[in-house]
């Protein structure tokens, strides 16, 4: 069976099916396209070209008329992709017009073509994204709230430290999750700006009529006109990759928490099975973090991506040399590899399988030990901080020593039960009972995400 050669082992893994299409070869030929379309509708709105070129441009504009592996043997040597699709447009069109194919491209540049083409297709992208972060917003504040007051120690360089609730953790994700969409927000009208500037930026080429031309340009393809052309100044793809970089972060930080908390000695918390998931080839026991392993496969893969982003950006003069090529495929594979993120992330977040008995169980481990601050804040107050860092300190030593639950050493130390009653001891090694603010966390964390959603 002849197949089209690409990534097509890996792309479902590592990327949403949506979003490969939007910066597929025929996504990026498309977007260029719209563009040419466009900028013939403009033109003949303000009288530079006859009305009667429009229909023929237009029908030519569509992606399907042209031979992508022909058009990529010919940027080899035109040296990026709209010089050879100008010129098949314009063979298009003669087809059936030959006086519509003068008219093609007028007073445009390639860059023009290409980065507003871009910025179609990053419209495109920033919509998906959206969705996704919109939608795993969602199930995380569901989550959250659902585990608000399920405990769960809380580690510390990888060690327990004091309780805190499965909701807890969840509420951070949560609030990664709504900055990223606000940042998104911000950005937006920042980055779906109309790039027309022709050869050297001034649109000479037009004359009087350039300004018109780019606001009905703008108008045509739904965007806005940005101050001036912005050829080799990249901060607008730049801010926008940086922010894909955050978001692949706090993804790839979802992803280890969970991969943690799925480890044999933890059994905490699970990402959703299902036939074939998570298997080994040669241990049939085996439950593999799968989701999480493409969480933090992007939050790695990403800033070595977002860093040939950075190392673009001081660009020549009026136009770049090699430094604006190497943004083509880059921008375009961080969004492919966030929207494979967000996929797995959506996947694990709505069928997370929680073990509480097994939290319950890891929170006694270390028999008590967990909770020597609690007891420790509570006796300070009436022995003072030394005195009972010190006495706590010697206790929790005792239990290691001896093996013992804290609450029976304490129970045996005349200084803490000459303080302490039973039933407050109890209490104090109760993890329930030292929950701090958790709930408010989660409260604020679910309060703040249905602020931006409204």
């Amino acid at each position: 069976m002849n197949q089209r050669p690409g990534n097509q082992l890996f792309d479902a893994y590592f990327t949403a099916h949506d979003m490969r299409e939007v910066f597929c070869d025929q996504g990026r030929v498309q977007a260029m396209l719209d563009f040419e379309a466009a900028l013939a509708r403009a033109e003949a709105r303000v009288g530079l070209i006859p009305q009667t070129a429009v229909m023929s441009i237009e029908a030519a504009c569509r992606a399907e008329h042209y031979d992508f592996a022909a058009l990529g043997e010919a940027i080899a040597t035109a040296g990026n992709s709209a010089i050879p699709l100008v010129k098949a447009l314009g063979k298009q069109i003669a087809k059936n017009d030959t006086e519509a194919e003068r008219y093609v491209h007028l007073g445009a540049t390639s860059q023009d073509v290409m980065d507003t083409g871009l910025v179609l297709q990053l419209r495109r992208a920033l919509e998906l994204i959206e969705a996704d972060l919109m939608q795993l917003g969602e199930t995380l504040a569901t989550q959250a709230w659902r585990y608000v007051a399920t405990p769960l120690a809380g580690r510390t360089w990888l060690q327990h430290a004091t309780p805190v609730t499965l909701g807890m953790k969840i509420a951070g994700w949560l609030g990664a999750v709504t900055r990223s969409r606000q940042r998104l927000l911000e950005l937006k009208p920042r980055l779906l700006v109309l790039q027309f500037g022709g050869a050297s930026g001034t649109l000479a080429a037009l004359g009087e009529q350039a300004m018109p031309i780019a606001q009905a340009l703008a108008a045509e393809l739904q965007l806005t006109l940005p101050d001036q052309p912005w050829h080799t100044q990249r901060d607008r793809l730049v801010e926008f990759g940086a922010v894909l970089g955050l978001i692949a972060g706090s993804l790839g930080k979802l992803g280890r928490d969970i991969s943690l908390l799925m480890q044999t000695e933890a059994g905490e918390v699970f990402e959703p099975s299902a036939p074939g998931k998570g298997g080994s080839s040669t241990m049939p026991h085996k439950r593999n973090p799968v989701g999480a392993a493409v969480l933090i496969g992007a939050a790695t893969r990403v800033p070595g991506l977002l860093s040939t982003l950075f190392s673009a950006m001081p660009q020549e003069h009026e136009r770049s040399l090699g430094l604006w090529h190497a943004e083509w495929e880059t921008l375009p594979e961080i969004c492919c590899l966030v929207s494979g993120s967000l996929q797995q992330a959506l996947l694990v977040a709505n069928g997370l399988e929680v073990d509480a008995e097994r939290m319950t169980h890891n929170l006694d481990l270390t028999q008590g030990l967990v909770l020597a601050e609690a007891v420790s804040i509570v006796l300070a107050q009436r022995v003072g901080r030394d005195t009972a860092h010190h006495l706590l300190e010697q206790c929790c030593k005792r239990a290691v020593a001896e093996q013992r639950h804290l609450r029976a050493v304490l129970g045996d130390e005349p200084q803490v039960t000459a303080e302490l009653s039973d039933a407050e001891l109890d209490r104090l090694l109760d993890p329930a009972h030292y929950l701090g603010q958790a709930h408010t966390w989660v409260e604020r964390a679910v309060a703040e995400h249905f602020a931006l959603t409204a």
